[in-house]
């Protein structure tokens, strides 16, 4: 449709008074939405200074803080003229913290316990109690996964699988057993550089492996190898340092006082793996053994079997066929022992004779099998032995296959030369560089010169000097609590970046976690411990006109959960999730024909049955190219992405209102309430199920809703049948048969309801 003039008036019009408001509100409007000073010579960006632990702040309103976090959040208010909204109500607060600290909302169980607890510091305990459970690093860790572009499959079109599960387990126990955080950088980083490292140290270093590997056809090794490890070095920057390093694979940074020679100095660090880029093997080595238990067990029976075994035959062997002793003075050799059932012979075929002349560990399965076929007639007992060899061998095979081996780090013997690339491109190498620490990063640092491989990078990383990592990491988790960081440009704290809306809470956190030995448990405690963070989420119309996505913090965290958290809570509220932790990945349900259309028809979904249907999301398996569809708004985990975006759209209300898994959750959630001892009348069943979902009674207003829809529903499904038993039959679970069909269903439609509601897709 051509502008026309009135169009373009029109226009005029709208953006005149737009900048009039501003202009008129401009005093009201936080300095954290402004546009980032210009940097000066003389100035160091913000980012770029030394982290200081500031002073706390003087407030007026000395009894609403509850520790250092709201005295700087408190005095912000103040001078903007707002005030602190209530506290939470506790149910409420119980869902946010298991939320946002279990990826789960409460079980009824939980909710009136915590409601009965008389003690005035009942929060205190239960926060200790979430962070104490295991289910506290599986929540931890999908953050984490999105950042380390962690997957089950290669990427690119061949996208073929990978076993680095191991690594993902080992990031949940390192979050759940508190492995300070400066340790969790240094063995992710260079774990397998450290003195004699360990089996965890070594796994650590998977976190760089996770790239994607491409093997199609016409690929050139060096240039594979070369975006291998400007994936490992600028992951590397973007996690730990917050920068955006691929900017100056081409040239120096525009905005950044990073150049192209400091990229390929970190680019340096990474260079020396023995990787060629050649293929596209999913367990492209240096690879580490990862057996479970059951089968370090397994393969140490099979070793004392075969040992057993091996000397067994050794012994027949030498009945049947002993050697010929030292020569007798006529040169002649004495007979065979009389005890041996088939004494050797000239006789034997050619291939018998070469078999026996071979030790045992030299003689294939076809050798063995055609041996014991030879002998089964004439050495029964040496047949078999050689039978059950054979099989003790296949065994070990077969267990030696099933050990998962996940790609680690390791730098070669020879180290390789690294040159600044022109454009970035592989093959037009200029000048030769070595490893080394940015230098406009370093002015503090004791000795950058020496830095010279993976581990004095991250002892840099680490260092008390570094103005960024701590910055960095204390921001991403106040993100994960509040929906938004404090520097809300996550990924970029460069230049271009977003001032922090506290720049002096950003430093006293930060530093706080380096004093407390970057203790990351220590971090969430204080966080979720702050009466900040336990605000009521409502708030006036002006507040929300005024602070639309909270920078201020005068309410508390309000925003939809993602979509892996959605899942969870459809399954632990149905009473369905499966808490089982750790192991291969699974494949729940997934509309057909998915990985067929992006693959050409080259993999194909196999979905699992029983419990793994049932898993967190977290354990789910993770095709690169094509994503699981259920977890709309998730990063790829192409790359790396420490900013998950949070979108609306019709698609999402139709895979929370129709996909399998969530008619299904609803569907037992209705059994679960229509199944609950006396008394159960349908009110009864409508408040069970709002305390399953959102932790509290209905009102009165909402259980009549809630009991007419009930009611019309029954009717309807009385009236069809048919289309009660196909509903209450959607998933792989089969319906109670105590239950009557229309019954049940009117129940999964109200269940369903009520898991689509805005306060159970949001984390209030």
């Amino acid at each position: 449709m051509p502008v026309t003039h009135q169009t373009l008036s029109r226009l005029a019009r709208v953006w005149a008074g737009t900048l009039a408001l501003w202009v008129t509100h401009s005093t009201s409007i936080p300095p954290a939405f402004a546009a980032p000073p210009t940097p000066t010579t003389t100035t160091p960006h913000w980012a770029f200074q030394r982290i200081h632990s500031p002073t706390l702040p003087t407030v007026q309103n000395a009894s609403w803080p509850t520790n250092p976090i709201d005295r700087f959040i408190l005095a912000r208010l103040e001078s903007e003229r707002l005030t602190p909204a209530p506290r939470a109500s506790r149910p409420t607060l119980l869902r946010r913290l298991m939320l946002d600290l279990h990826g789960v909302g409460p079980t009824p169980a939980q909710t009136e316990a915590f409601l009965n607890d008389p003690r005035p510091d009942a929060v205190d305990h239960l926060i200790e109690r979430l962070i104490a459970s295991p289910r506290f690093g599986e929540r931890m860790a999908w953050d984490w996964l999105d950042a380390a572009r962690y997957a089950d499959t290669n990427g690119y079109q061949g996208d073929s699988e990978r076993t680095m599960w191991p690594w993902r387990d080992w990031v949940v126990r390192a979050f759940n057993e508190n492995l300070s955080f400066d340790q969790f950088t240094l063995w992710h980083i260079a774990g397998d550089l450290l003195p004699s490292p360990t089996v965890d140290q070594r796994l650590a270093t998977g976190f760089s492996r996770n790239h994607m590997i491409n093997g199609e056809g016409g690929r050139i090794p060096d240039e594979n190898r070369i975006d291998y490890v400007m994936d490992m070095t600028e992951t590397m920057g973007t996690v730990w340092l917050g920068l955006t390093l691929n900017c100056c694979r081409c040239h120096d940074h525009k905005f950044d006082p990073l150049t192209q020679r400091d990229y390929y100095g970190l680019f340096g660090f990474f260079n020396q793996t023995p990787v060629t880029g050649g293929g596209g093997d999913p367990q492209t080595k240096p690879v580490l053994e990862v057996p479970s238990p059951d089968q370090t067990s397994r393969r140490t029976q099979i070793a004392q079997t075969i040992k057993s075994t091996t000397e067994t035959i050794q012994l027949i062997e030498k009945r049947l066929f002993p050697k010929p002793t030292a020569t007798t003075s006529n040169n002649t050799t004495p007979p065979a022992t009389s005890n041996a059932s088939a004494s050797p012979s000239s006789d034997l075929p050619k291939e018998i004779q070469e078999t026996l002349n071979l030790d045992l560990a030299r003689r294939d399965g076809n050798r063995i099998t055609k041996l014991a076929a030879h002998f089964k007639s004439a050495a029964p007992d040496y047949a078999q032995a050689l039978e059950s060899y054979s099989q003790l061998i296949g065994d070990r095979s077969a267990l030696e296959a099933s050990i998962p081996k996940v790609m680690v780090m390791q730098d070669q013997a020879e180290r390789r030369e690294t040159f600044i690339l022109s454009k970035g491109l592989y093959d037009k190498p200029k000048n030769a560089v070595s490893a080394a620490l940015p230098a406009a990063l370093v002015a503090n640092h004791s000795n950058p010169a020496s830095a010279s491989n993976r581990l004095d990078l991250a002892r840099w990383l680490i260092a008390r000097d570094n103005p960024l990592t701590a910055r960095v990491i204390v921001n991403r988790v106040w993100q994960q609590f509040f929906g938004i960081g404090l520097v809300k440009t996550a990924e970029d704290f460069g230049v271009q970046s977003e001032k922090p809306s506290h720049p002096e809470l950003l430093d006293w956190l930060a530093a706080d976690f380096i004093r407390s030995g970057w203790d990351l448990k220590q971090l969430c405690r204080s966080i979720v411990s702050s009466a900040t963070y336990q605000q009521s989420s409502q708030a006036p119309a002006e507040l929300w006109e005024r602070d639309p996505q909270n920078r201020l913090l005068a309410r508390g965290p309000r925003f939809r959960m993602p979509s892996w958290m959605l899942r969870d809570q459809a399954l632990a509220a149905s009473g369905t999730l499966v808490e089982t932790s750790g192991g291969p990945s699974v494949k729940p349900y997934q509309p057909s024909g998915v990985w067929e259309e992006a693959t050409f028809g080259a993999k194909r979904y196999r979905q699992d049955q029983g419990d793994a249907l049932y898993r967190r999301s977290l354990y789910t398996f993770w095709r690169r190219i094509i994503a699981p569809p259920l977890f709309f708004d998730n990063p790829s985990r192409q790359t790396c992405t420490v900013k998950q975006p949070r979108t609306n759209t019709p698609l999402h209300a139709l895979t929370t209102l129709n996909d399998v898994t969530y008619i299904e959750a609803a569907r037992r959630l209705a059994e679960n309430l229509l199944l609950q001892p006396p008394p159960n009348s349908p009110r009864d069943r409508i408040t069970t199920a709002f305390k399953r979902v959102l932790a509290r009674p209905p009102s009165e207003r909402e259980s009549t809703i809630f009991e007419s829809a009930l009611n019309r529903y029954q009717r309807e499904f009385t009236q069809t049948p048919e289309a009660a038993t196909a509903l209450v039959s959607t998933g792989d679970s089969k319906p109670n048969p105590a239950i009557p069909a229309p019954d049940l269903a009117a129940y999964t439609v109200v269940c369903a309801t009520l898991l689509n509601l805005d306060e159970a897709l949001t984390k209030e």
